[in-house]
């Protein structure tokens, strides 16, 4: 048996660990005089809010340091047959499903779009239609693209009856929004959180303020470059200073990105002063009291968690 501290999820706690039909096993207990204390922290397997499974090698997670991962756009079909396959390696997937997009707005003219990947909502009715497909596929968010760049996106009263069919089943809206003033537009409208942090234009500070208190931004920084990843960076450092909610998120499968922690994305976050417990809390670790969990040691509180390594049962042994 050994001490050891680990990170619950908001703050750093101590624990025991012991060995239990051949893994490693943390109890919320107290240490006993003279137990030996396992060098090192522990942490839950982590969470990308923002991947594309079917445009990756998705058998490299299971290597990985993420223990979960949330797919913002493919077909429902392929992700529930994935999700089962994961789960016996020891990585939980959650979906949105489907994109839901205007008639012919993105991701509809995208080479990079599988199949059944997006559905077209034209009216009230398609809308609650492919709301209610998603729900029953087993999703755990919706997604709706809002990109003004790439097409024609939905008008505020059908973006408003997709928010209302995802709520009324219980799900959240992770809205795509891109183009000058789409962010505050969607938000305004009702979703839940923002799929990338805004880098069309830099927010005003109470534009800002407005954010913090209703949204929350999953990262995905380094997938930009130049002027967008200054205004990301820009707007992502006063929204955490606001008291916004950050999540870790890669965009996974958007170029050549890896199949794991991104160290890259990582930088950012801390560019941005996102660092510490707030760092941790953005990358949402499993709770390493589940027995599910991944459990995962880092050299101490203040490492990069791109250092983060899975623990065995050799690192128990005397």
């Amino acid at each position: 048996m050994f001490a050891a501290t680990f990170f619950d999820g908001e703050g750093w706690r101590d624990g025991v660990l012991g060995i239990e039909d051949g893994r490693p096993v943390l109890r919320d207990a107290w240490a006993t005089p003279g137990m030996r204390r396992l060098d090192g922290v522990l942490v839950g397997g982590f969470t990308d809010h923002h991947v594309h499974l079917q445009l990756v090698d998705h058998t490299l997670l299971a290597a990985s340091s993420l223990g979960r991962v949330v797919d913002l756009g493919a077909d429902p079909r392929v992700l529930s047959e994935l999700r089962s396959s994961l789960d016996d390696q020891g990585v939980a997937i959650e979906f949105a499903g489907a994109f839901l997009t205007s008639v012919g707005g993105y991701p509809t003219d995208r080479d990079w779009a599988p199949v059944d990947s997006f559905r077209e909502v034209a009216d009230a009715t398609a809308a609650e239609a492919a709301v209610g497909e998603m729900a029953d596929a087993g999703a755990s968010c919706i997604k709706v693209a809002s990109n003004r760049t790439a097409g024609p996106v939905f008008d505020d009263a059908l973006f408003g009856v997709i928010v209302e069919n995802a709520h009324a089943r219980g799900l959240p809206v992770v809205a795509h929004a891109e183009g000058r003033g789409e962010a505050q537009r969607v938000a305004r409208l009702g979703a839940d959180r923002l799929a990338h942090a805004p880098f069309t234009e830099r927010l005003t500070d109470d534009e800002i303020a407005a954010q913090a208190a209703s949204v929350s931004w999953i990262s995905t920084l380094a997938i930009h470059g130049g002027a967008d990843l200054r205004i990301a960076l820009d707007n992502v450092r006063r929204f955490h200073a606001a008291g916004g909610t950050v999540l870790y998120g890669t965009d996974m499968g958007n170029g050549p990105t890896p199949v794991g922690v991104n160290g890259q994305e990582i930088a950012a976050l801390r560019d941005a002063g996102i660092t510490g417990a707030a760092l941790l809390r953005a990358l949402a670790p499993q709770k390493p009291l589940d027995p599910a969990s991944v459990l995962l040691r880092l050299p101490g509180t203040d490492a990069d968690p791109t250092l983060a390594r899975a623990l065995t049962g050799a690192d128990l042994k005397a």
